[in-house]
């Protein structure tokens, strides 16, 4: 009687397990995905159909790199339809679904590929200006996008045009990435290089490259001046040859040029100036006395010019000093040019005051209409003997024991 007990409790527990199992295999084939293609073009309408029994409508879980979301699905004939959103199908790129149902594990993917079309053209190019030579170059840079501004597909034909002086040409490159890109050389020649793009039919705007002339090379200098007296008034021009790059390039406008002079005290005078048309020049005044001046340019840490000398004449060879009202008004002059005709106004004239061999004064002024005068005042200067230096044009008279009073 106990075995036949123990072979019903057996069977009912095979009974039992059986049903269950048969439940489980019902509810894993409860949705099942009909749809088959994996592949849509972007902005098309995506439509994933499941199989489904009864009237159970579980929600689909959407995610792609811009975000998720959930799709709640339409019955008919049996069949769940699932309409993905546009913010998706209007993005390239991997989408992941999956079926929340609590017994199903049911997951996916789709992918949304571009289309084989170009609305609109992002272009970058940089530097706007390179070196001529062939070794500089800039970078031009194109993104074609669809007209929902996704990246358009790996391979998509890009022609890249230039126009430089007389010539034009054009390059193939390729999207990579959603991005094409080129390297764009310079030429042995300085000028405006014109560059654009095109992708299935739609072009860039222009853009502007300066192709600027290469480090300036050794020049050569001159001078030019209205006559060769030192009378401190006149001006001296500096001028550079046409300085140009190792490719023959004129240089860019405005490149900065130094003058040095040297005169024969070993003084060093600079004055500058900067290029137009590739030529640099400088003015400096005559000075006042007989000199001798050593000039070189040098456009800073590239390139220097040939050294050349000038000289300058005296032009005052001798002047008078007069003395009155009590010795304390000094006048000098007249000061005569080298025509005889009075020196230009402006000329220094320098007087220094001795008494004994202790110097208690120096006065510098300049000459008006030819002349200079000194008044020495009684209040800074008592009643005595002086000794008296005049200079003037790099010529001084020496004036012993003057008595003021």
């Amino acid at each position: 009687m106990k075995l036949n007990f123990t072979y019903l409790y057996l069977f009912g527990l095979i009974l039992l397990s059986s049903i269950s199992n048969a439940q489980q295999n019902q509810t894993a084939i409860k949705v099942k995905l009909l749809t088959i293609q994996k592949d849509f073009e972007v902005g098309s309408s995506i439509v994933l159909n499941f199989s489904a029994s009864e009237n159970e409508m579980p929600l689909l879980y959407c995610s792609n790199s811009y975000g998720s979301t959930l799709v709640s699905p339409t019955l008919k004939n049996n069949i769940l339809e699932y309409f993905i959103p546009e913010n998706i199908t209007k993005k390239t790129g991997v989408v992941i679904w999956k079926v929340l149902e609590n017994d199903s594990s049911l997951s996916g993917k789709l992918n949304i590929i571009p289309k084989a079309e170009v609305a609109s053209m992002e272009t970058y190019i940089g530097p706007p200006s390179i070196e001529a030579g062939g070794t500089d170059y800039t970078m031009l840079v194109v993104i074609p996008t669809d007209s929902l501004d996704n990246l358009v597909p790996t391979n998509t034909l890009v022609n890249a045009k230039y126009q430089f002086l007389t010539s034009e040409e054009s390059d193939i490159i390729f999207t990579k990435n959603g991005i094409a890109y080129k390297n764009i050389f310079s030429k042995k020649e300085s000028g405006r290089m014109l560059v654009s793009s095109e992708s299935l039919g739609t072009n860039s705007k222009e853009f502007t490259i300066t192709i600027s002339s290469a480090i300036p090379t050794d020049f050569t200098i001159s001078s030019n001046r209205p006559h060769d007296y030192a009378d401190g008034n006149q001006m001296t021009i500096f001028s550079t040859s046409v300085i140009k790059d190792k490719n023959n390039n004129v240089v860019s406008d405005g490149t900065f040029v130094t003058f040095f002079i040297t005169n024969s005290k070993g003084n060093v005078l600079k004055t500058t100036g900067t290029t137009i048309n590739g030529v640099a020049t400088s003015k400096m005044i005559h000075p006042d006395f007989q000199d001798n001046w050593t000039i070189k340019a040098f456009v800073e840490g590239i390139a220097e010019s040939n050294e050349i000398n000038i000289n300058y004449k005296q032009v005052i060879e001798d002047f008078n000093v007069a003395f009155s009202e009590n010795n304390r008004v000094i006048t000098v002059g007249p000061l005569q040019s080298f025509m005889q005709q009075m020196i230009p106004d402006g000329l220094h004239v320098k007087l220094k005051i001795y008494k004994g061999k202790s110097l208690i004064e120096t006065y510098t002024k300049t000459s008006y209409n030819g002349f200079v005068t000194f008044n020495l005042k009684p209040v800074i200067f008592k009643k005595g003997t002086y000794n008296f230096s005049i200079e003037t044009a790099g010529l001084i008279k020496e004036i012993k024991t003057k008595k003021l009073w």
